[in-house]
């Protein structure tokens, strides 16, 4: 339990919140992991806090971490190791790496990375600095997990810009390394999930239109070697 101050009527009085009822308010982020397969699960998860087992002590992980929201999407087993001396206190689990998610392992200097927007993180998953060290996870942010076959170069993830126009969407892919820096990509697979589905494959400028029926459209990007891109929903006119 913890006191928290509360302003009543113009006088400052103390009560006594639990960490239950302060992880409520815990903000949501779009959670995107993809295994080595290919398969994926995307979904709004909460941030709020909670722990878990590594090494054989109990951990406790910060809320707006990677690690709570990827706990609390129940994706897969998960396998921890701490790198550090974690505790009851969040600020001791920042040496907590994942070292596998459901049946991927990692092997060597292979394995699980995470970005937050296009940039892979700097800080460990349960870093109480956030993911860059300046501020942990803000509502809506987008968090993809996946899991890295080159060290220190990982395979570049997709994102997709998709444009509606009168019974179609002109959809946009590029790829982006660990830096957040982008290229345009050819030879992508665009789908759009509605009514009916239909694909395209971007061209040389990473460009494809696709003609769909009006209403609501989920248009995701794949390619080969890449990591897929989130879906984003689209209403066509």
């Amino acid at each position: 339990m913890r006191r928290a101050a509360l302003i009543i009527g113009g006088l400052v009085a103390m009560a006594l919140t639990s960490p239950l009822a302060a992880g409520a308010a815990a903000p949501k982020v779009q959670q995107l992991v993809v295994f080595r397969d290919g398969h994926a699960t995307a979904k709004r998860v909460s941030t709020a806090a909670t722990s878990v087992r590594a090494g054989g002590s109990r951990c406790a992980v910060g809320e707006r971490t990677a690690l709570a929201a990827l706990v609390r999407s129940r994706v897969g087993r998960l396998r921890l190791r701490d790198f550090g001396a974690c505790s009851s206190n969040p600020v001791d689990s920042a040496g907590l790496l994942v070292t596998g998610i459901g049946p991927d392992r990692n092997r060597g200097q292979r394995g699980w990375v995470y970005k937050v927007g296009r940039r892979a993180a700097t800080a460990g998953v349960a870093d109480t600095g956030g993911p860059f060290g300046n501020g942990r996870l803000r509502a809506r942010q987008r968090v993809t997990w996946f899991y890295c076959v080159r060290a220190g170069d990982c395979q570049r993830t997709l994102g997709l810009t998709a444009t509606v126009f009168r019974g179609g969407v002109a959809a946009e892919v590029r790829g982006y390394d660990d830096a957040g820096d982008g290229i345009p990509i050819a030879g992508a697979t665009v789908t759009a999930s509605g009514v009916t589905g239909v694909t395209g494959v971007t061209d040389a400028d990473g460009r494809v239109q696709l003609e769909l029926h009006t209403g609501f459209q989920r248009v995701v990007a794949r390619k080969d070697g890449l990591v897929r891109s989130f879906a984003e929903l689209v209403e066509v006119p």
